[in-house]
């Protein structure tokens, strides 16, 4: 991958999520900069794929931490954990998210709950386990959706959460300031496992080729460019930055 400078040598990133996806594209974007990475995720095989891989194409040394953010006290041992090897964490990726469609009238409450215990309690719950080793200094950077920003056809309740955490991340960001900075970054469609998934439960209903025609740019997203913009916003080059939401949507939301 090609080498970006973030002025991140040095720090502790914990990247929620950072087993695949953006999460993953995220984590091994710190680690060539020189960050002290930490992974977390729910599944232990494909955390361990998940370093290999980034050790493979950055030559650094990265750690998986099992966490299940929907569980509160996951979280906490999350944190402990990494604190008996780290005094300080000075970047926190809220990444981890799960993405469903239903339309309101086929809603039942366990979908309502799948989605926003993730998307939503899941990040204030790791946020907030994460908190005593923030205090002092660090960049919190939450990741919401272009449909939280403007909504979309037939995913009412991925929208509501996606929206939530863009309410959280403005609010965290004066309740946390000024040792703490807090963002958010909105990607839309993006080349990653989940969008696979979503692509199989379509069932035909449209392809990756009507998705990336929706766009400015004639095409979806890829993981690396969202972590690319992930990356600069907890820089500490950004150190002016917080309660920002940045859309990063091949222009789909500027119609």
């Amino acid at each position: 991958m090609s080498k970006l400078n973030y002025g991140c040598e040095g720090l502790v990133a914990v990247i929620s999520g950072g087993s695949s996806g953006i999460g993953l594209a995220t984590a091994e974007r710190f680690a060539a900069d020189g960050a002290k990475v930490y992974i977390l995720g729910r599944d232990a095989a494909r955390g361990a794929a998940a370093v290999r891989h980034i050790e493979e194409q950055t030559g650094v040394s990265v750690s998986f931490v099992g966490c299940d953010v929907k569980k509160a006290a996951s979280c906490r041992e999350a944190a402990s954990k990494i604190a008996s090897y780290e005094r300080h964490i000075d970047i926190l990726v809220n990444s981890a998210g799960v993405y469903a469609e239903q339309r309101l009238e086929n809603m039942t409450e366990a979908d309502y709950d799948a989605i926003m215990d993730t998307n939503v309690k899941g990040m204030l719950l790791l946020t907030q386990a994460c908190l005593p080793l923030m205090f002092g200094g660090g960049s919190i950077v939450n990741i919401a959706s272009d449909a939280g920003v403007s909504g979309n056809y037939g995913c009412v309740v991925y929208c509501a959460s996606k929206g939530a955490v863009v309410a959280l991340t403005r609010a965290l960001a004066l309740d946390l300031a000024p040792a703490i900075r807090v963002n958010c970054i909105c990607p839309a469609d993006v080349d990653t496992p989940l969008l696979a998934r979503q692509l199989v439960d379509a069932n035909g209903g449209y392809t990756l080729a009507d998705m990336a025609a929706a766009y400015p740019v004639g095409r979806i997203g890829r993981a690396e460019e969202i972590a690319h913009a992930i990356c600069s916003v907890a820089s500490p080059a950004n150190s002016f930055m917080t309660g920002s939401i940045i859309t990063v949507d091949g222009g789909i939301t500027a119609g």
